[in-house]
């Protein structure tokens, strides 16, 4: 296994860890708190999320399978950022944070730190921590499902979230849809 192959999965491994830790850091400080509204069609994106994780972390692979270079670098460049972006986005949504879609009765609409470049930055984080992984350890077809799979639960879980939010939030939630992408700067 070369130097750079080495480097890149340790540094894969480290980002893991540290975006889980940012996770488990947030539930316990959020504790159980009770949900007024919930979707609970966002089940089903959390489960295409997860085969996602599935597809792009096994290990099917042909003989000779390497990775390039580029794909070793850019997995590299990747790790940092989502992880960054998870804490950030954590630490923004603070009580609010919830596993699945779902309000609480003291909800607020946070818009601030990176809420004001995407309206759903965890989203953001997990498909970097995805293509991560898939540039350093997966063969192209089996990224290739992962990503499909991560996009349809994704979509799902935006819409669900988001529809909760516009019901509670009216036109100070559309006015923010209007501005903000959902998980991918810059898209519509």
């Amino acid at each position: 296994m070369a130097m750079l192959e080495v480097v890149t999965l340790g540094m894969l491994a480290l980002c893991w860890a540290a975006w889980a830790a940012g996770f488990a850091r947030a539930r316990a400080r959020v504790g159980r708190r009770e949900k007024v509204k919930r979707a609970p069609v966002s089940r089903w994106g959390i489960a295409l999320q997860m085969a996602s994780f599935s597809f792009v972390c096994a290990y099917v692979r042909p003989p000779g399978f390497e990775k390039s270079w580029l794909s070793l670098v850019a997995s590299i460049a990747l790790g940092p950022p989502s992880v960054v972006l998870a804490w950030a986005a954590l630490r923004h949504l603070g009580k609010q944070w919830r596993y699945e879609a779902a309000l609480s009765a003291d909800h607020e609409l946070v818009r601030s730190g990176p809420y004001a470049w995407v309206r759903h930055p965890i989203y953001a984080s997990m498909l970097g921590r995805l293509l991560s992984t898939g540039l350093a350890w997966t063969w192209w077809p089996m990224f290739v499902a992962a990503l499909i799979l991560f996009v349809a639960g994704t979509e799902i879980r935006v819409r669900a979230e988001d529809g909760l939010l516009a019901a509670r939030f009216g036109e100070e939630f559309a006015a923010y849809r209007a501005r903000v992408p959902a998980y991918i700067p810059l898209l519509r």
